[in-house]
């Protein structure tokens, strides 16, 4: 019987969706997990069966308890944690009034979490027999499963992702001794891919053994929910869509762009257009547009060319680089459209960006690329990609060319914002596009979101690097090579918006078998149910050696 250790939600992307994917794919497997997790909405998820909460005082009641509708079942835990919720990156969390990142924390914080969690698996082992744990993130239920292998002698598994890594063991020494400590004595260590293979070997090079315990575990995607469609099945797919949001909450307006762009001006300084931003985005930003429906019915379905970015809007996802070459491909591809899902603090400023490209305000949208990472409210970084690309254009005599274009063919109607859509959103939606575009400028251990497009029949590029670059060359030889050399986006500086204006120029008209074979690999390869087939044959099988 596994445990799988998970301290945040099941909603979202990265660790969040991975968690979810894994464990309903083994229980239509049959298997039984337990799961110790923060998730606030267990009811909303088919595979999980029975909650158990544990809480301030002791008591243990248990909530939801039913049947589910696969061979096997999920059984929840949810320690009781207080106010606090450690984080590595800071972002809104429901139910947490108090959400820090893990640095922040005081040592009493940490000892505080830790042992509330040890407590609540403690009891799950006594009770329930498990006999391996798989513990999300090298920090901190990593620790948490140290404890009670020490204790019970479980053996107890690994798997780290790249935001605990980055912001939190490089950047406190303390949270480092931790994961060194609970690395060392793992029995497994799951890597997605040679990128984070490289970056454990580099970063723990002391710890004995450390390469024989790292198993490969590619990412995956569930092929029955992401599958490809007819184009004359896409109104109906959108259609579809909207009925999946009757009753989802709403965040941005309408009216919330229209007053931002109202107040925009070609020669607005820095500090105005940011407190413009300001007084326009009062909203949740992790709940849908009023308007998304609205928007994508207004797209037509059969006879457009639809272009797809899913992701964070942050600038190193790179989709402030897509925008930036959509004025030649617009002009090639005069039915094109740009559809945009997720949220961020790039949000208002690529609908600023958008609306000065749109009406020949140069001066703004030049001045914006220079302001940068600013605009997101980080230190003032330019926008070093889109600078290069103007700097080529003007060098060629062409940047004079690509703001009339800009003028031309860019509006609002033609880039379409939705703000944020979960999977039973994203089912319809993909399948939809035609191509989808992940350019990120940070180095990523494999999105997943690559993966879905593949298996919609949605033809996916990305900055070919890190893990990109890792589900790029997995296709390899199963589709000719000029179709696969447009997946890849050169991760330079120098040249990834030039490569996604001209690659997807051409990929807009990728031809169906192309596309039939990228959805025939995720099947036989990323579909979740082998993923987590091998997870638990790994995790068994080291219960049985122990």
């Amino acid at each position: 019987m596994i445990c799988i250790l998970h301290g945040y939600l099941l909603e979202g992307s990265g660790s969040n969706l991975w968690t979810r994917s894994i464990i309903q794919s083994l229980c239509r497997q049959g298997e039984t997990v337990h799961l110790m997790c923060q998730e606030n909405h267990p009811e909303i998820y088919d595979f999980i069966g029975t909650v158990i909460y544990y809480h301030k005082d002791g008591s243990i009641e248990t909530g939801l308890d039913r049947k589910t509708p696969h061979h096997g079942r999920c059984i929840m835990h949810k320690p009781y944690i207080g106010p606090t919720l450690p984080v590595y990156v800071w972002d809104r969390y429901e139910e947490f009034s108090d959400v820090q990142p893990m640095i922040r924390l005081s040592d009493e914080q940490i000892s505080a979490y830790m042992e509330s969690n040890v407590h609540v698996l403690t009891h799950i082992v006594k009770k329930f027999g498990v006999r391996a744990i798989h513990a999300n993130h090298a920090v901190l239920m990593s620790v948490v499963a140290q404890r009670i292998h020490a204790e019970f002698g479980i053996p107890y598994a690994i798997m780290p992702h790249g935001s605990a890594l980055e912001y939190t063991v490089k950047k406190d020494p303390r949270f480092f001794k931790m994961a060194s400590e609970t690395f060392e004595k793992a029995e497994l260590i799951f890597v997605i891919g040679k990128e984070i293979r490289n970056r454990v070997t580099a970063m723990f090079p002391l710890i004995d053994g450390l390469e024989s315990k790292m198993t490969d575990l590619n990412l995956g995607v569930d092929t029955d929910l992401f599958r490809p469609i007819p184009r004359m099945q896409r109104h109906q797919h959108i259609k579809a869509l909207g009925e999946a949001l009757a009753d989802v909450p709403r965040g941005k307006t309408a009216l919330m762009t229209s007053g931002l762009e109202q107040k925009i001006f070609s020669e607005i300084t820095q500090s105005e257009l940011l407190n413009t931003i300001g007084e326009n985005s009062d909203y949740d930003l992790k709940n849908t547009d009023t308007d998304a429906e609205k928007a994508l019915s207004a797209i037509d379905w059969h006879k457009d060319r639809v272009i797809l970015y899913v992701g964070r809007l942050i600038s190193g996802k790179g989709i402030h680089l897509i925008l930036a070459a959509l004025p030649f491909i617009f002009q090639k591809h005069p039915k094109a459209k740009m559809v945009i899902v997720g949220h961020g603090p790039l949000r208002e400023p690529l609908e600023v960006l958008v609306f000065a490209l749109a009406n020949g305000m140069r001066t703004l949208a030049e001045n914006m690329v220079q302001w940068g990472t600013k605009l997101e409210g980080a230190d003032e970084e330019p926008f070093r990609e889109i600078q290069f690309y103007f700097n080529q254009l003007e060098s060629n005599g062409l940047l004079n060319t690509y703001f009339e274009a800009a003028q031309n063919h860019i509006r609002k109607d033609r880039i379409i914002f939705t703000g944020y859509l979960k999977h039973r959103e994203l089912r319809y939606l993909f399948p939809s596009c035609d191509v989808a575009i992940f350019p990120s400028i940070v180095a990523e251990a494999g999105p997943l979101v690559f993966l879905e497009a593949m298996a919609s029949g949605c033809f996916p590029m990305g900055a070919y690097f890190a893990g990109m670059a890792a589900s790029i060359d997995s296709v390899a030889g199963s589709i000719p090579d000029h179709v696969s050399e447009l997946m890849k986006l050169r991760a330079d500086t120098k040249y990834i918006v030039a490569d996604i204006a001209s690659n997807v120029q051409r990929a807009l008209n990728i031809d169906e078998d192309s596309k039939a074979a990228l959805r025939k690999i995720a099947v036989e390869k990323y579909d979740w149910q082998t993923v987590s087939k091998r997870l638990a044959d790994n995790l068994m099988r080291g219960e049985v050696e122990r």
